[in-house]
């Protein structure tokens, strides 16, 4: 089976993106190898906290732990201080995905990150390109204690300024929270569940703007695994915009959800299993890392506006 996308695919999404019709979402593997991985940060806290369960890699389920031990605060802080000295990806690079997307003619990024890299690269962006704009960031507010720290803060999408999200001053929208607002970080099981209740029963918690991105555009999943508890939730919360938007194609960066040494067959197996299951909300997949997907597309993305 082939692993990459068939030029039909290529050909539509690089369309989508000249015409400002495409959002990616992105996830924990657009930062991989510049933040640690989330398995290396559970078993950290499992071991030092004694967590007495099997599954010490799901950080998830290694946060819950701590936020019944201590309060529920803490497991974000302890994050958040975590990557407080990391330093970001090289955005000199044009293969590095955040540059990539950024300098792509985009209105609207979706990430269920934590960090602020997506901003980085787009005000460098911004600068290289001589504009005195800037790109905004929000936050979704999914629970009673954001909206408590941002009293007096109206979200960009009640003001004038949302009129203005555009190519030139795109938004930046922070599904599960944001390092600056520990309040706002979906990281344990219950804040994974809560959302997605929260997110259900209120359809105001995701921005019209928002919503009309995911649903009148192709949607670029980057750097999800199927097996990770963020990519399994927003894939749930966002399967009704997907059904909205059944006459577009979307497009997803996936690794293949096996260990490296697993046999070819087995991987095949695996792929053919979820390109089906995938098929039926039009989703394309494309098996590789962020970074792969990262060099082909700003190599077809440039051959594509030479012609």
């Amino acid at each position: 089976m082939e692993d990459k996308l068939e030029k039909p695919n290529w050909d539509l999404l690089l369309t989508r993106i000249k015409e400002g019709k495409c959002t990616p979402f992105l996830g924990a593997g657009a930062c991989s190898g510049v933040l640690p991985l989330a398995s290396d940060i559970a078993q950290e806290w499992a071991a030092e906290e004694g967590f007495p369960l099997d599954d010490c890699s799901n950080l998830a389920s290694v946060a819950q732990f701590l936020a019944v031990k201590y309060d529920a605060i803490t497991p974000k802080e302890k994050l958040i201080q975590r990557f407080r000295n990391v330093p970001p990806p090289d955005f000199s690079n044009p293969y590095e995905p955040h540059r990539l997307l950024a300098d792509l003619p985009l209105p609207v990024y979706i990430t269920t990150n934590y960090d602020d890299f997506m901003m980085q690269a787009l005000r460098r962006a911004q600068s290289a390109a001589g504009s005195n704009k800037v790109p905004i960031r929000e936050v979704c507010r999914w629970n009673k204690h954001i909206e408590g720290q941002l009293k007096g803060k109206p979200s960009v999408f009640k003001s004038t300024k949302s009129s203005k999200i555009s190519v030139q001053s795109p938004v930046v929208f922070h599904l599960h929270g944001h390092t600056d607002l520990a309040e706002s970080m979906v990281l344990t099981e219950d804040d994974y569940l809560d959302f997605l209740v929260n997110i259900s029963k209120d359809e105001d918690m995701i921005p019209p703007r928002i919503e009309e991105a995911m649903v009148r555009s192709s949607l670029l999943f980057l750097g999800y695994r199927l097996s990770d508890w963020n990519f399994r939730v927003l894939f749930r919360s966002l399967v009704s915009y997907l059904e909205r938007s059944m006459t577009r194609a979307h497009i997803s960066v996936q690794l293949v959800p096996l260990k490296e040494n697993a046999p070819d067959e087995q991987k095949r197996k695996a792929q053919d299993y979820l390109h089906r299951y995938y098929d039926d909300l039009k989703i394309r997949v494309y098996w590789g890392t962020a970074d792969e997907f990262a060099k082909e597309l700003r190599d077809r993305w440039e051959e594509y506006n030479a012609k």
